[in-house]
């Protein structure tokens, strides 16, 4: 260790003691007990383009404890990417220095971290789309690896090990985490909430592990350096002391999430060799030895871009893969998946027969199941793309185990590494594991197409546990997510077309029982692409049922007897697959679509009532029929009767209400 690495390192520590204490909040130990395998990995092994943040050949670096924010800030200031004056304003309204690292605000920010193990399940989906697109294009262009910090609660979330254990299998020798193990967490020492054998676990999920004191930088250099022998994914655990460098402070939990004590800062600014009086201060020859290998950097990015020029002059099966997965997305000439329209379709079935329609037409299109492809029909795409694994790198379906959470957060860190497209399923209950990823991912703006089958009641036998009730509504209170639920195969394959354009996750609902195509002509069917849509009209409307999946369907019939019984109704119905982008079209449109002048309305959903009075308004005005309570096990058309979901029954109830 040199002088000049010990001047670099306390300039560092000094950005961070400093960001914090002018925020009056923020995570200092941690930062001080990882910085010396974060410098390390930033001047002398992470492969990245110093004039290009965005560089497609660049190393990934994944911040997965997410708190240590002022770690990353103070690199990437050294860097060049981030001005010092956007250290000053860490945590402050406006700056691309958040509480948390965001990827959306902040250049060199792979991915938005902080709810712990999320970006160690991340990583795992960075690492599995450079193995990819290493194996279908060209390995030198895309033999980047992906580098990962995690702390003390990183390993303490479920997410990790699951995303870990399938790490593993896959056998992803791109992917290297280190551990900073400083044992210290906000209440205490991690001894008081767990004793895991953390050498024993990742080598149980096939994992090299490496356990090494994290302040020796000979030990360091030695095993960052031998990353390129990796045959399988590699945890190095570096045995750390919390707020390294402090004055008395070192060890001391108080650290991990709060400002350093005025004296104790000033003491600790002083041991380091820094100047107490002076804040912010990077000393000109500790950032030019920190960017001693910009030169080669430089050279290396230089190198990259002109073996990509030439494979795109002299290959024409590689330039179609490149311009596929980087270039710009043209999806106008999908070719569209034929259904008679006088059979019923599950739209489950119908999601199963676009994506294997899609295989060809979309080869970067990547994903997989929770153990459920019988179910969620994703087998045919499975068969026909074959399983992504340590022997098939080229296999394009995930078989992702019963890991909900884990594969979501995977899907994000698939979407975030760019040129793929990812998607993932399971049952729609089971949004609820997860659910963390899918906030996450509406945040990080990740275009991750969401299937989550069996979506009401009607999955039936298998009774509450599993029929969701609440789902439809909670995912649509998460901002920037897109819930769809259409209403017949055409719908599916509307919605599933309209996901692609966005830069956004969306959650694709689907029946478990047939339901019929619409009667619609093919121009008004396409009208669906708009969120929502009439598809059963009448002049002077004088009542308006406003239905999603599997309900307009039961809508359309429930009006046949309505307007039988009583011919003075004039009833249009309105399908709304996607409330989200329904509310992007004009006003002229939603106003021509949810006529405001009728003010009698009805909305019919198999799932809570809460949320559909934005549309039909006050209760004695509007009559929201649903379920609020939680299923049963029975046959689906058993609980369809019991719970009024049938054209009888749902007349009736519509017939009281107008009385």
């Amino acid at each position: 260790m040199t002088d000049l690495d010990l001047r670099t390192i306390a300039t560092l520590k000094g950005l961070v003691i400093d960001g914090v204490n002018k925020a009056k909040s923020g995570h200092p130990g941690g930062a001080m007990s990882s910085m010396d395998f974060a410098y390390l990995l930033f001047s002398e092994f992470l492969n990245f383009d110093p004039d290009d943040p965005k560089w497609p050949g660049r190393d990934r670096f994944i911040l997965s404890a997410g708190h240590e924010s002022m770690l990353l800030y103070a690199m990437l200031n050294l860097v060049g990417w981030l001005p010092i004056d956007e250290l000053k304003k860490f945590r402050q309204l406006h700056s691309k220095t958040p509480g948390h690292p965001e990827n959306i605000l902040t250049p060199g920010v792979e991915c938005t971290t902080g709810p712990l193990g999320q970006g160690a399940a991340m990583s795992v989906g960075f690492a599995i789309a450079a193995r990819h697109l290493s194996a279908t294009m060209d390995e030198k262009l895309f033999g980047h690896r992906t580098w990962a910090l995690l702390g003390d609660g990183c390993m303490q979330e479920d997410v990790t090990l699951g995303a870990a254990s399938l790490a593993g299998h896959l056998g992803l020798a791109n992917l290297t985490w280190f551990y900073d193990r400083n044992r210290q967490q906000i209440s205490g020492g991690i001894d008081r909430a767990t004793s895991d054998d953390e050498v024993k676990i990742f080598q149980g999920f096939g994992w090299e592990v490496i356990e090494v004191d994290g302040h020796d930088h000979d030990a360091l250099r030695a095993v960052m350096g031998s990353v390129h022998k990796q045959t399988k994914p590699r945890l190095i655990v570096g045995e750390t002391i919390m707020a390294k460098g402090s004055a008395t402070m070192e060890g001391d939990h108080e650290t991990h999430g709060a400002p350093l004590p005025a004296d104790e800062r000033m003491k600790t600014k002083l041991r380091l060799g820094l100047d107490p009086a002076v804040d912010f201060a990077v000393d000109p020859a500790t950032q030019t030895h920190f960017q001693r290998r910009f030169g080669n950097l430089r050279a290396t990015a230089k190198s990259w871009r002109s073996t990509l020029a030439r494979h795109i002059e002299t290959d024409a099966s590689f330039k179609t893969a490149y311009d596929t997965a980087f270039g710009k997305e043209d999806f106008s000439k999908l070719k569209k998946t034929i259904w008679p329209k006088d059979k019923p379709v599950a739209t489950r079935n119908a999601f199963g027969d676009v994506l294997k329609d899609w295989v060809e037409q979309i080869p970067n299109l990547i994903g997989g199941s929770a153990d459920l492809e019988p179910s969620n029909m994703t087998g045919p795409f499975a068969k026909k793309v074959g399983d992504f694994s340590k022997a098939n790198p080229r296999g394009r379906n995930l078989a992702f185990g019963v890991r909900e959470f884990p594969m979501s957060a995977i899907a994000n860190g698939i979407s975030l590494h760019g040129g793929l497209i990812p998607f993932d399923a399971t049952f729609l209950t089971f949004s609820d594991y997860s659910r963390p990823a899918l906030r996450l991912g509406a945040i990080q703006q990740c275009r991750v197409i969401h299937e989550f089958t069996h979506d009401s009641f009607h999955l039936g036998e298998d009774g509450p546990t599993h029929q969701p009730i609440e789902h439809v509504m909670t995912l649509r209170a998460i901002p920037d997510f897109y819930l769809m639920r259409p209403a017949d195969a055409l719908e599916t394959q509307f919605m599933m077309e309209e996901a692609l354009k966005l830069n956004a996750p969306t959650a694709i609902c689907l029946s478990r029982q047939k339901l019929p195509i619409l009667p619609l002509s093919d121009a008004k069917a396409e009208e669906a692409r708009k969120g929502a849509y009439i598809v059963k009209d009448a002049t002077d409307c004088n009542l308006m049922i406003l239905a999603t999946g599997s309900e307009v369907s039961l809508a359309m019939d429930s009006a046949v007897l309505l307007e039988k019984e009583n011919p003075a109704l004039k009833i249009r119905i309105i399908s709304m697959p996607c409330w989200e982008i329904f509310e992007k079209q004009p006003k002229s449109w939603r106003d021509s679509v949810i006529n405001p002048d009728c003010k009698r309305r009805v909305s019919l959903e198999a799932g809570i009532t809460l949320g559909w009075q934005k549309y039909t308004g006050s209760s004695d005005l509007g009559l929201c029929i649903g379920i609020d309570h939680f299923g049963a096990s029975a046959p689906a058309e058993h609980l369809a009767e019991e719970y009024g979901f049938t054209p009888a029954k749902v007349a009736a109830r519509v017939k009281n209400w107008l009385a």
